[in-house]
């Protein structure tokens, strides 16, 4: 969604520059005259608190030569003329260790807790030292020129923080006031500036709604409206011009769109019978197309038939061969035993040739019931869609069985790697005419012109998915046709039997009967891999 720029308006871009400016300059001058004054006054209560260390210096420089403390003491009157006054303390040098000693410590008020000595921080009070709450100082009490001790002043800052704040709030009033003037100011110019446009504004507003572009506007105050007042009445008169223009052309659109509207009439009812004849030409392809599919899987099913018959041929005529090479020798033995000539040699070669000849007609019977039953399975299957508890692996056995006939003679091997005891709950049918399609697929198309071939099936179950990996190493898929060999009449056999109908057959089956996917993969002259996936229980 593209985003749309935001639009000012003069008033705010008045209001906040110059309030901007004004607040700048405001909080800029106010640092300056703040770090002034701060600095003016700590200078000053810097030499106050000197000047009163010195003071303090001199009046008490005779008791310390004559080490009087109480008459200090009694004495001492100016601590209480000091202004701000915490604390004073002063310090006597002893002659004999030269270490400094307490001598005399005054606190403004009898509840202050005392503080420590500070004798052992002279390098650093020799210059007033500023912290948060108070200023602090240490002045050396000399006699001919040698220190005899120090005084120690320790004054509060009240005064200054209280002086600070009032030039705090005088500051910020004084700014209060700049910017109520300064937006009186805007607001004033901002009226002046800006009434000129609102009443262009409300003349095209006016003539956007009632469609009226004959009104003019009114000459302007200053130049730059005054141009943009003109350059609106030229639009007017030229949007006057178009709208005529545009009435003109819409007349003539009314007139070719009730022409046109006449003949969409004409050709939409010749659509509408083109359509009708369309739906029903399409109903037939689809019923021919659904009977070329059942005609198909006839197809496949009388191949087999035709297969099956030549197979059983074989074993039924060698047991009628037997069974009556059997009945001669039958009458050979009884004619000899009615007259009484039959040898014990004779019937033993009865015996023997008896046998071979039963072992012959059994093994042929028992050979052509089986291709019978598997031939009658896999036929019932393909006209069958119900579900059964069937063996894959004798599912996919008997198929091959039935297709013996038909695949015995070419030089082509079939591989099925499937679990022997993998027993599901399916539909046979589908599955075996998927399979005989396949195969014969593969055989017709991907083996074309080779001398060998080798098709391999492997069969898993997947969780509750049957999966069938069918591959050859025939010739391939050519890429023009790989995308739609699912489609109904795609072949490269045309007009040669092919009918396009096996792998279109296949898909229906996989998807439609048995509800699952299918994938082909191939390269040209790499062979074909098809995937197939359905569910089971």
């Amino acid at each position: 969604m593209p985003t749309t720029k935001r639009i000012w308006s003069i008033r705010r871009i008045f209001l906040l520059s110059i309030i901007g400016f004004v607040i700048l300059i405001s909080i800029i001058n106010l640092a300056i005259i703040s770090q002034q004054y701060s600095s003016s006054y700590n200078n000053l209560a810097a030499t106050h608190i000197k000047y009163w260390a010195n003071e303090v210096a001199d009046e008490s420089k005779n008791f310390l030569l004559d080490t009087d403390r109480q008459a200090l003491k009694d004495s001492l009157t100016i601590a209480h003329q000091i202004p701000n006054l915490n604390y004073l303390h002063i310090y006597q040098r002893n002659t004999q260790n030269n270490q400094l000693e307490l001598f005399y410590s005054y606190k403004r008020s009898e509840r202050r807790a005392a503080i420590s000595e500070k004798s052992n921080e002279i390098n650093n009070l020799l210059e007033p030292r500023f912290k948060e709450n108070y200023l602090e100082y240490m002045h050396p009490i000399t006699i001919d020129e040698q220190v005899i001790g120090f005084v120690y002043i320790q004054n509060s800052k009240e005064h200054i923080t209280l002086i600070t704040d009032k030039l705090l709030t005088t500051s910020v009033l004084i700014i209060f006031i700049v910017l109520l003037i300064a937006i009186f100011i805007v607001l004033q110019l901002e009226r002046y500036i800006s009434a000129p446009f609102a009443t262009l504004v409300n003349t095209v507003q006016v003539a956007a709604r009632q469609k009226n572009f004959q009104q003019k506007c009114l000459a302007m105050p200053y130049r730059e409206a005054d141009i943009l007042a003109r350059n609106i009445n030229i639009l007017f008169s030229r949007m006057e011009k178009h709208i005529a223009q545009l009435d003109a052309a819409e007349q003539q659109s009314i007139e070719h769109s009730h022409e046109l509207e006449d003949k969409i009439n004409k050709r939409t009812a010749a659509l509408k019978e083109s359509n009708q004849e369309l739906l029903s030409t399409l109903e037939k392809l689809h019923q021919f197309q659904d009977q070329l599919v059942e005609s198909e899987k006839m197809a496949s099913l009388g191949d087999m038939v035709a297969g099956v018959a030549h197979e059983v041929n074989t074993p039924i005529g060698l047991g009628v061969t037997a069974s009556t090479l059997l009945a001669d020798r039958i009458d050979e033995i009884t004619a000899a035993f009615e007259d009484k000539t039959l040898k014990s040699s004779q019937l033993k070669r009865f015996l023997h040739e008896g046998g071979e000849n039963i072992a012959i007609i059994y093994r042929n019977l028992n050979r052509a019931a089986n291709l019978i039953s598997s031939f009658k399975k896999v036929a019932v299957d393909q006209s069958s869609e119900e579900v059964r508890q069937f063996n894959v692996k004798e599912l996919f056995s008997e198929v091959l069985l039935t297709l013996r006939p038909q695949l015995q003679n070419l030089p082509y091997k079939i591989d099925i790697d499937c679990p022997t005891e993998l027993s599901i709950a399916s539909k046979p049918g589908p599955i075996n005419q998927i399979l005989i399609n396949l195969i014969m697929n593969s055989v017709i198309h991907g083996f074309e012109g080779k001398d060998d071939g080798k098709i391999s099936i492997i069969v898993m179950p997947l969780s509750n998915q049957l999966n069938i990996l069918f591959q050859d190493n025939g010739i391939g898929v050519d890429e023009t046709i790989k995308n739609k060999v699912f489609e109904p009449f795609t072949t490269t056999k045309r007009g040669e039997g092919g009918s396009g109908l096996g792998l279109h057959l296949v898909y229906n089956l996989v998807t439609q009967a048995l509800g699952g996917t299918i994938i082909l993969n191939s390269v040209l002259g790499e062979g074909v891999s098809i995937e197939i996936n359905f569910p089971i229980n």
